[in-house]
């Protein structure tokens, strides 16, 4: 009996000293919690990514031929080898490989394939009906989280025009403009696939597709939804960039000290890449105020500004796009169909090229991609006239290296420089004449185009079966 209730003090004296002992201790040795223990969870930057396989390609000499190589070089009476997909030499004269396939270019002319920077092929697609337009998330003014990708149809017919009738071997595809973050673009080869993924340009850096201007505020002043006004469009994105910049912030700590996670925002996730510079700002603007208050709102949030698309008044602030790194990608002519278009001039690109500031030739229209040289060609007379001098093989850069640059691919593709993708085209005569095709188009050393060869003529599988759908018109 007294034993038993010593045996009581006893374990009673143990249960009062353990919770003591916990007490007097500095914490090191409790048990962490499991959310604590695991290591941080990154989340997919690229859960799509690129399944491109280049198309088998044979060595090829193009020889005794003009060459204008991207970077502003002309070879005339040159050479350019193309070897296991790469340009693999240019120069005045090369000797070809053993089993080489040798092409006589005399009055022809060779250049780097043409990167359009600007496109909506496979989002709005040929035929232009409602049922395959999908470039317009117009639900919302901030649609950061849809991806143009994921409404590329690869059997628009668009895609074969643009390579057999404008040698246009790299586009980027945007979502429209009808929104201020209208989503995530992305940069394809361009090749016949079955799949996006398929056409996805390796390694190639997302886009953020911004507009300013009369768009946004037009198609959501029209719903009495902010914005309706240009400050209201300013306001919506800075309202917007702040957000992105706290949930940057939460995703940084957790990322560098775990813990638990913060909870997934997918468009929000698309601004975060932007802040820390893994994805490229595509800015729709027109009027050269704005671009200047979208500069300055770039700085005040900390991104950058990639390059303005449209652009028209972008000549009035070269000096500011040259300080600030950002380019412009433009038209030759299209102007005044709007009043934000109102005040465009021909002389647009070429005065921003000789002020320094990165620029180059876009597109934006199923047709218009098919004649990008021509669209150059009408700006060097414009230049021309007002006493701009700009070289032919100068001028080329605003067709593939420019917007290769702007594309953050100018290290893999846009200029015939050895090791580079061999995408290139020859064409039957001197590119900026209106009386220029196409002869041939390489991508990736493949001979995918071939105007004396009917079976090298794209033809997407929507075409097949239909009247006329041997021709490339």
């Amino acid at each position: 009996m007294k034993l038993g209730r010593g045996r009581r003090a006893l374990w009673g004296a143990v249960a009062i000293a353990l919770p003591l002992a916990a007490c007097a201790s500095d914490g090191k040795d409790r048990p962490k919690s499991a959310a604590a223990k695991a290591p941080p969870v990154k989340y997919a930057r690229d859960p799509y990514p690129s399944t491109y396989h280049a198309y088998p390609g044979v060595p090829t000499l193009v020889r005794n031929v003009t060459v204008f190589d991207g970077e502003g070089g002309r070879i005339d009476g040159g050479a350019v080898l193309l070897a296991d997909g790469k340009i693999a030499a240019v120069g005045q004269s090369l000797d070809a490989p053993a089993g080489a396939t040798v092409i006589d270019g005399a009055g022809k002319y060779i250049t780097p394939g043409i990167v359009d920077i600007h496109s909506h092929l496979g989002d709005y697609p040929s035929p232009q009906v409602q049922a395959l337009s999908d470039g317009n998330e117009a639900t919302a003014p901030i649609t950061a989280d849809v991806w143009a990708e994921h409404s590329v149809w690869p059997q628009d017919p668009g895609f074969g025009r643009a390579l057999a009738n404008g040698g246009v071997t790299t586009l980027q595809i945007l979502p429209g403009s009808a929104n201020l973050m209208g989503g995530r673009s992305v940069v394809l080869k361009n090749v016949y696939a079955r799949t996006m993924q398929a056409m996805k340009f390796p390694g190639a850096p997302y886009g953020l597709k911004m507009a300013c201007g009369e768009n946004p505020k037009r198609v959501y002043g029209s719903k009495n939804r902010e914005p309706s006004t240009r400050m209201g469009n300013v306001a919506v994105d800075r309202q917007t960039w702040a957000k992105a910049v706290a949930y940057k912030r939460k995703w940084d700590k957790y990322e560098k000290e775990g813990g638990d996670p913060p909870d997934r925002d997918i468009g929000m996730d698309t601004l975060r890449g932007v802040l820390s510079g893994e994805i490229m700002v595509q800015n729709h603007c027109y009027r050269a105020d704005e671009m200047a208050i979208v500069l300055d709102m770039a700085k005040e949030f900390g991104y950058h500004v990639t390059a303005f698309h449209h652009a028209v008044e972008a000549y009035k602030i070269a000096d500011l796009l040259r300080a600030s790194g950002t380019c412009a990608a433009v038209w030759a002519d299209w102007y005044g169909f709007k009043m934000e278009s109102y005040d465009g001039i021909g002389e647009n690109l070429a005065i921003l090229d000789h002020a320094g500031a990165c620029a180059m030739i876009h597109s934006d229209d199923e047709n218009g991609i098919q004649r990008l040289n021509q669209e150059v060609a009408k700006v060097l007379s414009s230049a021309r006239h007002a006493g701009i001098q700009v070289s032919d093989e100068a001028a080329w850069k605003w067709l593939s290296l420019g917007p290769a640059k702007a594309l953050g691919i100018d290290s893999q593709t846009g200029s015939l420089r050895p090791g580079k993708m061999a995408d290139a085209v020859l064409w039957n005569g001197n590119p900026f004449s209106v009386y220029t095709r196409p002869e041939k188009v390489w991508v990736d050393g493949a001979l995918l185009y071939d105007s004396s060869d009917p079976k090298r003529r794209p033809v997407s599988d929507f075409e097949l079966g239909q009247p006329g759908s041997g021709d490339v018109k």
